[in-house]
């Protein structure tokens, strides 16, 4: 059964312990550059960003591959990608509309979440449940959709402000 990362940006109060959960998980460092979750907090002071892989549907980074680097897990819905076919081209990081993939600050190749396995380190650090994991059923679909349009709403406005 396809799982999703659904988030309630009214839950999240800025913390980022999600961020260094994600950094520890996967590279064993606190560091939010190593994160592939990022919680942007807007100057005006709105709900704060969570920008992360949304795994989609129809993923834009995985037919931007040349190398087939990135699969879709069509049994849980993961869009992974694979470090050792990686050829740094960031075809996928252009792809993204979301910002669901980012820049390793040292490797300077792409990074993005995996889901952890199944168990997304994010998630059990999150103590105001802003981010959960959860089947996604029928009736959770449209609230997986919404959690894309704030993203892709808020992505876009940040972007904005920053004269990408």
């Amino acid at each position: 059964m396809t799982k999703a990362l659904l988030m309630d940006p009214t839950k999240c109060r800025g913390c980022r312990r999600c961020e260094l959960a994600c950094s520890f998980a996967k590279e064993g460092e606190f560091d939010y550059q190593l994160s592939r979750i990022h919680v942007v907090i807007p100057s005006d002071f709105t709900y704060p960003v969570q920008i992360v892989c949304q795994h989609c549907d129809v993923p834009l980074c995985l037919f931007a591959c040349p190398v087939n680097a990135i699969t879709k897990n069509n049994e849980n819905g993961a869009v992974i990608l694979d470090a050792e076919k990686c050829i740094g081209c960031l075809s996928c990081y252009i792809a993204c509309p979301l910002g669901g993939i980012s820049l390793h600050p040292v490797k300077k190749l792409p990074i993005k979440c995996d889901l952890c396995g199944g168990d997304p380190q994010c998630v059990a650090e999150c103590p105001y449940e802003a981010l959960v994991f959860v089947e996604l059923t029928e009736s959770l679909y449209p609230k997986k959709l919404e959690s894309v349009e704030f993203t892709f709403k808020e992505f876009g406005k940040l972007l904005f402000a920053r004269g990408a």
